[in-house]
């Protein structure tokens, strides 16, 4: 893929930051499940959704189904809620994520906000199938949060991959 003029170019993401990132997003997911506030932001879906987009081949849909298992377990919802959310957005991810990378994070929030809002369609309509239970209504403001949230998300993961400013005769990059 060319890169788009004026993009710095980064290093190769570490696999063990990607695997920290997600388990940290998921603990704090855990600890924000625990205030039992409805509109707080589901960050790991947006570390989810980030990490699909900059590293396809590394997370794909396998990581996202077992995190979304995890989180069921955590707030005993049923068994597969969080799961089927969190894949069927990470596939919608993977369908966009050549065409999102030509974009700037900020221009990026604009696009994957549909997918957060089919997300948490999806998670409604598994709850009220399952459970007869209506959303709260603060829980609407939950995509628009997680899209405002995503280009500062994607700056502090990025953040590791960014190029030392170190210019010299030898190394041209």
């Amino acid at each position: 893929m060319i890169m788009p003029a004026g993009r710095p170019l980064l290093l190769p993401a570490n696999p063990r930051f990607i695997a920290f990132t997600l388990v940290l997003a998921l603990l704090v997911n855990m600890l924000l499940g625990l205030t039992g506030m409805h509109w707080l932001p589901d960050v790991l879906a947006i570390v989810v959704v980030f990490w699909n987009v900059h590293q396809p081949r590394r997370v794909g849909l396998v990581f996202p189904f077992i995190l979304g298992l995890a989180l069921d377990v955590h707030e005993s919802a049923l068994l597969g809620q969080n799961a089927l959310s969190y894949v069927v957005i990470s596939s919608m991810a993977l369908a966009i994520q050549r065409r999102l990378l030509w974009f700037p994070l900020r221009e990026q929030a604009l696009q994957i906000l549909p997918l957060f809002i089919i997300a948490a369609l999806v998670e409604w309509v598994t709850r009220l199938i399952v459970q007869d239970a209506w959303p709260h209504w603060s829980q609407l403001l939950v995509p628009f949060l997680q899209a405002s949230l995503w280009p500062v998300v994607g700056a502090l993961l990025l953040a590791p991959q960014k190029r030392a400013f170190a210019p010299d005769n030898i190394r041209p990059l």
